[in-house]
């Protein structure tokens, strides 16, 4: 059977994205620090808008029943331990977020072409921030050299099958971790703003949509419903009518009290009148201490499935290497024998 042309993709991609020049970084150190300001910087800072692609994975659509995981990598820290255990899990495609890229504090490394070419697979890659700094105090500690070659911050996708087409959606630009909101100034001055990777890939039943995402920790739940909403909507056009594989942090309960209930973010029952459910996601905590982040009382469900026309079942990893060092402060979940939902 004769495979389909591939479709064009939705955004630019490229293989090296192009780098912030020193005029545009002195424009930005200079420029208000206010919502409209930053809506330009970001407009002029093209790889905030467009996608890295590489990696040397198959051309065999994803088998029948496959694996998926989602995780917060936390910078990607450890690329090639974080590629063993998703090795060791049998995946199929993997939905990342906090993926750095030549950041001082992960070793001026490409993260996720790292971990795409030990494991294979090809890889998409978006700038959710341009960082201007070297993070907190914790993340300072591991930088040999005092100066970003790239600053880029983002989520990506890695799939043994290729890429049919691909979408960056962004989800918001008012500059919440560059102008001062709501009273507070989150103190880490970045371009950019939350964001998603939209993929579609054979799959041995059809066409399948991927998608990677990672929503605002610095808000309540009213703004994470609404960037979710604005996900789906832009996913149910990217791909319409395919079944849907989204992961990512939701950061649900962040900025909340501690009492408060996750199951009450309005974003669950958005997503369920939309057609998506989250069975999914595995039951269970999925944060943990890590380097960068050691908080041992620090417990939240952040990291789900959303899905649209698939079933499957799902499994939390503990996302430490084989000597028991933490790789971030998210567990790994892992999605299996994924396919299409009844009826």
């Amino acid at each position: 059977m004769r495979r389909p042309a591939r479709s064009p993709h939705l955004t630019p991609t490229t293989p090296e994205l192009p780098p912030v020049t020193d005029a545009q970084k002195a424009a930005i150190l200079s420029a208000p620090r206010t919502a409209e300001a930053h809506r330009r910087l970001m407009a002029g800072l093209p790889a905030l808008h467009r996608i890295q692609t590489g990696g040397r994975g198959g051309d065999a659509p994803l088998r029948a029943g496959f694996t998926a995981a989602a995780w917060n990598l936390e910078r990607g820290l450890f690329p090639e331990a974080s590629a063993a255990l998703l090795a060791a899990q049998g995946v199929d495609a993997v939905l990342l977020s906090e993926m750095d890229n030549g950041m001082a504090r992960t070793g001026q490394r490409d993260t996720t072409a790292a971990m795409a070419q030990a494991l294979g697979m090809h890889f998409a890659y978006g700038v959710e921030f341009f960082e201007l700094g070297l993070g907190g105090i914790t993340e300072r500690a591991l930088c040999r050299e005092q100066v970003n070659r790239l600053g880029w911050h983002g989520n990506a996708i890695l799939s043994r099958a290729p890429f049919r087409k691909l979408a960056l959606i962004r989800l918001d630009d008012d500059g919440r971790w560059f102008a001062p909101q709501d009273g507070a100034d989150p103190g880490q001055p970045r371009i950019g703003g939350r964001m998603a990777l939209a993929a579609v890939v054979e799959a041995a039943f059809g066409p399948l949509c991927l998608v990677s995402t990672h929503l605002e920790s610095s808000s309540g739940a009213e703004l994470r419903a609404a960037q979710f909403d604005r996900l789906l909507r832009a996913v149910d056009a990217f791909a319409p009518g395919l079944p849907v594989l989204i992961g990512g942090d939701l950061n649900t309960g962040n900025q909340l009290p501690p009492d408060w209930d996750w199951r009450r973010e309005d974003l669950f029952a958005m997503a369920e009148e939309r057609g998506y459910g989250w069975a999914l996601t595995p039951a269970g905590i999925t944060t943990r201490s890590s380097l960068i982040t050691p908080h041992r009382t620090r417990r939240m469900k952040l990291d789900w499935f959303c899905t649209k026309g698939l079933a499957g079942t799902g499994r939390i990893v503990v996302a430490e290497d084989a000597h028991g060092t933490p790789l971030s402060d998210h567990e790994c979940i892992v999605a299996e024998a994924i396919g299409p939902a009844a009826g």
